[in-house]
């Protein structure tokens, strides 16, 4: 009985301290152990799910609101708390920012960064679903960098003039809401690791191994068919997906492009697209769109006509 009782002392208590965090704070944490509970599923790294559980916690018995302390503008000012580190804050001041978390998003299955887009003044929905669809980017800092490579000039809509006005509102956009992760363009992962999380990811996809979630878009039937994989190699977190975009389906590429998400503990977040090269001295290998030289010395000169398999990584 006395157990009991302690049980429901211990509650209230939490009930009582969680009654004082303010609401932001309180949707920011049900986000944290939400995407907590779904990398449990999909049997993810127990060191990624604690440290999302810990900073929720940090954030339900936290009295000042977090809108307080981003406004601030003070860099450290989120990293300074209890199980808060650069990567969690980062994504806590994307939330307060936007509303919206795509990590969680990519976790529930019903990511759309079109959405987050159209934040950027002169970007409406219909431009934002175009530039998703054709060019497949799904982050502001990766459509800023296109903005500048010629690639979001060749879509429909965006002339010389409205490009330069973009390239302007994406900057502004960015430096607004803290979402500009400033870092060097050279720190990502070695394309041998993006290749052999993708050669794991569609062989354990084959196999019927890895927990599959059930996609919003480009699935009417609401069936669960996306294969989902979180891996580890080094100091690289990975996340790998087929390709759920309207481009990917219209190709009937959606199971053999591969999306694969990585970020490490300094919170350097980006992603790379892995396809099987329709042409070219790389015909038939699988290669990093955007890194080809890089998969060309990868393969090197060896004359090999299909992509090989490294050995499996270690999951998380």
């Amino acid at each position: 009985m006395a157990r009991i009782t302690g049980a429901r002392k211990i509650h209230s208590m939490d009930t009582s301290v969680r009654a004082q965090t303010s609401p932001a704070n309180a949707a920011v944490a049900r986000r944290l152990r939400e995407a907590a509970e779904l990398l449990e599923q999909q049997r993810a790294s127990p060191f990624r799910i604690n440290a999302y559980r810990r900073a929720a916690t940090t954030l339900e018995t936290l009295h000042e609101d977090l809108r307080e302390l981003a406004a601030r503008q003070e860099p450290e000012a989120l990293e300074a708390l209890p199980g808060i580190g650069r990567g969690i804050a980062a994504a806590i001041r994307e939330m307060l920012a936007t509303g919206g978390w795509n990590q969680l998003e990519r976790l529930r299955g019903s990511a759309d960064p079109a959405a987050l887009f159209t934040i950027v003044p002169g970007i409406g929905p219909v431009l934002a679903r175009r530039i998703h669809d054709e060019l497949g980017v799904e982050s502001l800092e990766a459509l800023e960098s296109m903005a500048y490579d010629g690639s979001l000039e060749a879509v429909s809509g965006i002339g010389a003039r409205r490009l330069q006005s973009l390239r302007v509102n994406l900057a502004a956009a960015l430096d607004r809401t803290g979402l500009r992760r400033r870092q060097a363009a050279s720190k990502r992962p070695l394309v041998a690791d993006i290749l052999a999380i993708d050669a794991d990811y569609r062989r354990q996809a084959a196999a019927g191994t890895l927990r599959r979630i059930t996609p919003k878009r480009f699935n009417p039937k609401r069936e669960t068919w996306l294969p989902i994989m979180h891996a580890q190699r080094g100091a690289w977190h990975f996340t790998a997906l087929y390709s759920n975009t309207g481009r990917a389906h219209e190709l009937g590429r959606s199971r053999d492009w591969v999306v694969i998400y990585y970020y490490d503990d300094d919170h350097v977040e980006d992603q790379a697209t892995v396809v099987t090269e329709t042409f070219g001295a790389l015909k038939g290998l699988r290669v990093v769109r955007g890194r080809e030289p890089e998969c060309g010395d990868y393969y090197g000169a060896s004359g090999r006509s299909a992509a090989p398999l490294p050995h499996a990584s270690r999951h998380s």
